[in-house]
This record gives structure tokens, sequence and C-alpha cells, in this order.
């Protein structure tokens, strides 16, 4: 298929998904690096109860309130 023909298709709304080799796709600056960080007892059980509270594990807290908190550092 030419670029031009994909290109109406993506435009017209059609699915295009079945001409994309998406196996090895990446997220621009969202490849994960794992980090080692030790809190006080005292922020691990905060952050416990936070995530209990919210359903998710601590992990997801954990990056939330960081994004949040750079998000609003840069603005």
């Amino acid at each position: 298929m030419k670029a031009n023909e994909f290109d109406k298709r993506f435009d017209d709304g059609k699915d295009i998904s079945k001409y994309l080799d998406v196996s090895k796709a990446r997220r621009s600056e969202q490849e994960q690096k794992r980090v080692n960080v030790d809190f006080p007892l005292w922020i691990i059980h905060s952050l416990d109860k936070e995530a209990k509270r919210l359903g998710v594990p601590r992990q997801s807290v954990i990056k939330v309130w960081v994004a949040e908190r750079i998000e609003k550092a840069l603005s």
C-alpha cells in the first residue's frame, strides 16, 4: 500500500491496524527503568493505606504522586 492510500484510510477513520507492525513499537520517554528507593516505615505505611483506599498497588501511588509533583514543579 502506498503512503497516500494509507493516509487516506487513516483520515477517513478506517481501521489501519492490520497494516502496522507494532511488535517493536516504543512509546517515546515511556520506557521503564527500575530504581530502588528507601523510605522510612511511616511513609510505607501511609503509601499502603492510600493504595488500599484506591484499590491499586503501592507502586502506582508512588508513580502518580511523583509524576504530579514533577508536572507541578515544571509548570
